[in-house]
Parts: structure tokens; sequence; C-alpha cells
């Protein structure tokens, strides 16, 4: 089953980059993680209440800031979610190439 708000978090660039970063480099704040990004600090910190929503990240207290680092369960499961979303569509696809063989066979007799 697809969970789409997962899906929907991770189809931003800015949170994909993100979540390279802490993959990466290890937790970050929103501060320590504008620096790396074309974005400003408060920018980041929408961004990660996103992806703390969908569970794709764990957060905890860092004196005045949040730090911030990937949830390994929650990304595992996304990514089994498109290993599945992958094999439907090769399958989707194969059907596809057979149609259309079929119909190319047809034509040639």
């Amino acid at each position: 089953m697809i969970d789409d708000d997962l899906w929907s978090a991770i189809g931003d660039p800015t949170r994909r980059r993100l979540l390279d970063l802490l993959l990466d480099d290890g937790p970050g704040t929103a501060t320590s993680l504008s620096e790396h990004l074309p974005v400003t600090r408060q920018a980041v910190a929408k961004h990660l209440g996103v992806l703390d929503r969908v569970g794709l990240v764990n957060v905890a207290p860092a004196g005045r800031e949040m730090r911030y680092q990937v949830d390994d369960t929650q990304l595992a499961r996304a990514a089994a979610q498109l290993a599945d979303v992958g094999q439907t569509w090769d399958r989707r696809l194969q059907r596809i190439k057979r149609i259309a063989e079929s119909i190319e066979r047809q034509k040639g007799h």
C-alpha cells in the first residue's frame, strides 16, 4: 500500500536534498542544513517539519535548536514502497510490449 503523504513529502526536491544531507553528514539542525541549500533557515525548518510529520526524520532538542536525523525504519519503508511501484510498472510495461508485439505480428499476416 502506497503512503501518499510520505511520497508527497519525498516528492519535493528540497526535502530530498535535506534527506541526502542528513544521510551523508548525520544529524543536523535547520541552521546547519540551511548552509548547504539556497533557501532560508525558516524554509528549511518548514521542510523538516513536513519530513517529521511523515516520520522520515526524528527530532530532538539540541540547545536552542532542534536536531534532525533520518528515521532508518521509515526510509526503508519508503524504499520498499518505491521498489513495489517499480515492479508494478515493470509488469505493466511488459504487458504493453506483448500487446504491441502481438499487433505487429497481426499486421505482418
